[in-house]
């Protein structure tokens, strides 16, 4: 095995061996994101955000997370950001807030229904065009607020740009703090972090079924690594495989029915099919050297998967019924070292991470005129992850010597780091809407 190749595989696949506790989402951690967004996009739809009325009923401000999700989408920004409310009745004064400067208006109000209920009702208004865009009536608990929030953000992103919003997705990722690895689930802007796993060794590769329920993992209790897929509302699990050797990097297909896996059981590491229940095991590549990462495609035709077949890892893409159908086409060509496929859930685009000099980069790849970019400026950027509308790519990297999340755009505009302090966060997965 050449030098280069055997520092990748050590990297895509270090053993650890982990000693987990198995549980279902647990009461929310402690610890909290701090959240800093930079380089929003240079033109901003106007948008005025007005306070619910009666909202001090509440124990969490529906308003502040609305005006949250929207200014971290980096398409808005709020020409309201005091206190001021806007009754909910009626027709507003367009003219009035055309001259203040907004395109669009948010109104609402809050009313308990009972001891822990609340009806949060929320109006949309087109400033430009001077007509109501219509809004929602939800029924929320106490404790479900941020869920009753991000659905009103989602219902703007969708009526003003028609585009489906991402704010009431979920993200996986791994929590370092001390000795200690948490696997959990979050909201989409990293707040509301709940529990699945805890672990006295690291969590690696976390994958989020397409119906948004499970998400397969790796582990390594007894002292090899073993994928499991693990029901995120109950906990339970089970052992999806557990071969000889090296059992890593799950993928979906996109129908949910099967997962690609990269297993060593036969020697050097490549690239299997396997049922979701853990039967039909059958192997895709057959290759003398490493294939792993796999990643189906958005209409799951094909595999994309990593390969150092060529002297250096690079991306490829085989037929997802297996190398033999009609052999493989590798899609990079443009850097020396490529690791890490993502693909966009449109098909359009492949995230990935490249060495160049020595400095690990997030870049993005339109597989229809092979252009690249660079979407950071990172050294220690990894696990690319696109949220379920494409916009956006969430990965990890290194900020002030500790991991963090970032998010960029696919455009590169519009940035923001994901941090909890005096934490390691990494290993990031975007959930997928959840119809």
């Amino acid at each position: 095995m050449l030098p280069v190749a055997k520092k990748y595989f050590l990297s895509a696949v270090s053993v650890f061996v982990v000693m987990l506790s198995i549980t279902g989402l647990s009461t929310p951690a402690v610890a909290q994101m701090n959240i800093e967004i930079t380089g929003v996009g240079q033109s901003l739809y106007p948008i005025a955000v007005m306070r619910f009325k009666d909202e001090n009923k509440l124990p969490t401000s529906v308003t502040e997370i609305i005006r949250q999700d929207l200014a971290r989408s980096g398409y808005f920004k709020n020409t309201e950001n005091g206190n001021a409310s806007e009754s909910d009745e009626g027709t507003p004064n367009y003219k009035s807030w055309a001259a203040r400067g907004a395109d669009a208006l948010v109104v609402g109000s809050v009313v308990q229904t009972s001891a822990s209920q609340f009806e949060i009702r929320y109006k949309l208004f087109d400033v430009r065009k001077s007509e109501s865009l219509g809004g929602l009536n939800l029924n929320s608990s106490a404790d479900n607020l941020r869920a009753a929030a991000h659905k009103i953000a989602d219902d703007i992103i969708y009526k003003l740009l028609g585009e489906r919003g991402i704010f009431s997705t979920r993200l996986s990722y791994v929590i370092k703090e001390g000795k200690r690895y948490r696997l959990v689930i979050s909201d989409a802007d990293g707040q509301n972090i709940r529990n699945a796993m805890n672990s006295g060794e690291p969590i690696i590769s976390p994958s989020w079924s397409p119906d948004g329920k499970k998400v397969a993992y790796v582990s390594f209790e007894d002292r090899k690594p073993v994928i499991y897929v693990h029901e995120l509302a109950t906990g339970r699990r089970i052992s999806l495989s557990n071969q000889k050797g090296n059992n890593s990097a799950p993928a979906w297909s996109p129908d949910g029915k099967r997962l690609a896996v990269s297993l060593s059981k036969d020697g050097n590491t490549q690239i299997y099919g396997i049922n979701a229940d853990g039967s039909g095991l059958h192997r895709l590549t057959r290759g003398r050297t490493i294939d792993t990462e796999p990643q189906y495609s958005a209409d799951g035709r094909y595999i994309y998967f990593t390969s150092d077949r060529g002297g250096n890892p690079q991306i490829y893409r085989m037929s997802a019924e297996g190398e033999q159908v009609e052999g493989a086409k590798r899609i990079t060509y443009k850097q020396g070292f490529v690791t890490s496929p993502r693909i966009s859930p449109d098909g359009k685009y492949l995230a990935y991470i490249a060495n160049i000099g020595g400095a690990f980069r997030l870049y993005i790849l339109n597989l229809a005129t092979g252009d690249s970019q660079a979407l950071t400026d990172g050294t220690s950027d990894e696990s690319p992850s696109f949220a379920a509308n494409g916009r956006y790519v969430l990965y990890s990297t290194k900020v002030g010597g500790k991991r963090v999340l970032a998010a960029v755009s696919v455009d590169g505009n519009s940035k923001q780091v994901l941090s909890i302090p005096g934490s390691d966060v990494r290993q990031p997965s975007w959930g997928p809407f959840m119809d």
